[in-house]
């Protein structure tokens, strides 16, 4: 680690990465295990006191949990992780009495391992940061990208520090508002849904069970999220004015507000942790590569939450290109060659592209209170609801293991 932002100028990187977040982290981290030999930098802008403030929480579906196991850091986050048994869908008014059930998700990848567990993003994060750090990962923290040049052998990046790294390859992991994307001149499709998501932590008097649920309502989904404990993650969508109002209003307001949509099946509740509001947008890069320089996780496509697939899509992207990077690396070829880049990006770009239409089309869907709309959506939940294999199918896209996975999906090294 390097916190002071000392560098020795002349270390040349096979990777550098911007982004300390799990996508960052993680890419870190399976490169330098895979391939000890490979130098790989890092630049954060948080200081390492800050990454256990988030007071989030995240779905992790089944492949990803096999790749953080394979990474060495499943065991570190077991006794935080709230398996999720059961995710059930409703769609009603605001005022309804009675939220009738129109789909039902239960079962297991396999024996003994449900398709996801909610893990606070504060605890992973700082265990990937560890475990980065201990491999051997050269950390610049707090320190940012400022700049960079594309050269012919290399990416020569300007730190904040007014220090220089030099890399065969730049990986921009610094979130949908990546500063390292616009620098590259990549342009995106981008739709803002005039909406935020509210993030909170509830406590409530009975247990869960494991069950998650997941209402859509007018305004938006409102999803109920099991914690460890009689303790759920709440991700709730209103239009952004609404957002705003209700998370800098006084908290009577906001358990009132809360209450009505929650519910009383778990008995009383209380809010457990802050709340904050985040703008929730379409935003899918044109190309996710360029010469010497690639995109991973948010930087490449931010969707919505309807889906929870937001942060294993990232993921998905880590083990992709890790898989890329190292077999090229074995191979002895140069592993920021825009061609050698173009097999992650066939590999990733499709199946975002797709994941960010369905999420778009859901939302559209289930965020209004149309009539007809209404009763054509759950006539097509009822009828997922009676078809078993496509259920299946489902439970195969929410534990992230459809289609061809990478190998750290699957539980596999590299």
């Amino acid at each position: 680690m390097n916190a002071t932002g000392l560098v020795d100028r002349q270390k040349f990187y096979d990777v550098a990465i911007g982004g300390g977040g799990y996508v960052g982290l993680s890419l870190a981290l399976a490169l330098k295990q895979s391939e000890p030999s490979l130098e790989v930098a890092l630049v954060d802008l948080r200081p390492r006191s800050a990454i256990e403030k988030d007071p989030r929480a995240s779905a992790i579906a089944a492949g990803a949990s096999r790749m953080l196991d394979q990474l060495g850091i499943w065991d570190d986050l077991i006794e935080y992780a709230q398996p999720i048994n059961e995710m059930i869908v409703t769609d009603s008014k605001l005022h309804d009495s009675v939220r009738p059930v129109f789909l039902n998700f239960a079962g297991e990848v396999e024996e003994g391992e449900p398709f996801a567990h909610m893990v606070p993003n504060g605890k992973m994060v700082a265990a990937l940061y560890d475990k980065a750090e201990n491999a051997g990962v050269d950390i610049f923290s707090p320190d940012s990208v400022a700049d960079f040049s594309i050269e012919a052998s290399c990416a020569r990046i300007e730190l904040g520090s007014g220090n220089t790294l030099e890399a065969r390859l730049l990986v921009a992991a610094d979130g949908v508002q990546s500063k390292l994307r616009a620098l590259a001149g990549i342009h995106c499709n981008h739709w803002n849904y005039n909406q935020s998501g509210i993030v909170t932590t509830v406590a409530h008097e009975r247990p869960h069970n494991g069950r998650a649920e997941e209402h859509f309502l007018p305004s938006g989904p409102f999803a109920m999220l099991p914690l460890t404990g009689n303790r759920s993650s709440i991700v709730w969508s209103e239009k952004t004015t609404e957002a705003e109002r209700l998370v800098n209003g006084d908290d009577f307001t906001f358990e009132i507000e809360l209450e009505r949509r929650f519910g009383h099946h778990l008995g009383k509740i209380h809010i457990d942790g802050p709340r904050k509001a985040f703008p929730l947008s379409l935003t899918l890069a044109r190309t996710f590569i360029s010469n010497r320089f690639a995109l991973a996780g948010d930087a490449a496509h931010g969707i919505h939450p309807i889906a929870g697939q937001g942060l294993n899509f990232g993921f998905k992207d880590v083990a992709a290109l890790s898989e890329v990077l190292v077999d090229t690396h074995r191979l002895g070829l140069d592993i920021g060659a825009e061609h050698i880049l173009e097999r992650y990006q066939r590999w990733r770009r499709f199946d975002t592209y797709q994941m960010g239409v369905t999420t778009d089309v859901l939302n559209r869907l289930f965020s209004n209170d149309i009539g007809p709309v209404r009763a054509l959506r759950d006539f097509g939940l009822s009828l997922v609801e009676r078809m078993p294999q496509l259920k299946q199918h489902f439970i195969g896209e929410a534990a992230a293991m459809s289609g061809p996975s990478p190998k750290l999906l699957m539980g596999h090294p590299l």
